[in-house]
């Protein structure tokens, strides 16, 4: 190899390997700030995850036949009507 091809050789390899390098440190970063971020939405789901368990459980022990008739007598002030009051209507 020639002394010219050689001088012309070294700072573009050099240039190469400080790109490459820089290349790399950069990949690693922005991995690193989206293993962040897919934990912050992972930790996001978890807690929605318990937010809608716990919708569930409250929806189940609102729609309870013990807990609508409570309130239908104590909010409500309605009673169940006498037996012989009651009427069945066919369709």
């Amino acid at each position: 190899m020639s002394r010219r091809a050689l001088a012309i050789a070294v700072p573009l390899l050099w240039a190469a390997t400080l790109g490459s390098a820089a290349g790399a440190i950069w990949c690693k970063h922005r991995a690193r700030q989206l293993f962040v971020q897919l934990e912050t939405l992972n930790a996001r789901r978890d807690n929605l995850e318990i937010e809608w368990g716990q919708l569930q459980l409250e929806q189940s022990a609102w729609s309870t036949h013990a807990f609508v008739e409570r309130v239908a007598n104590t909010r409500l002030h309605m009673a169940m009507p006498p037996p012989k009051e009651i009427e069945i209507i066919s369709p």
